[in-house]
């Protein structure tokens, strides 16, 4: 599996939690935080910095948005 492969199912793992569950991943809850949370920060400091591949900008700036619309979203259950 490529690196690509890898980037791409683990995007679509974070969109899948976020469409699901209306919000975005909590850092409070220790296995969203493992599993997309830091994902998600990692991207978005190579996103910042400029470092990010020129063929993920594109779907991660879709992502971004789609978060963006969750931001302040209470995640208290």
């Amino acid at each position: 599996m490529t690196q690509m492969e890898i980037w791409q199912r683990k995007y679509d793992e974070v969109i899948a939690f976020i469409e699901k569950n209306k919000r975005n991943p909590s850092k409070y809850d220790p296995e969203e935080r493992g599993l997309y949370l830091n994902w998600l920060r990692h991207n978005r400091k190579l996103y910042n910095s400029g470092e990010l591949k020129s063929e993920r900008v594109e779907s991660f700036e879709q992502l971004l948005e789609l978060t963006g619309r969750y931001r302040r979203k209470n995640q208290y259950q």
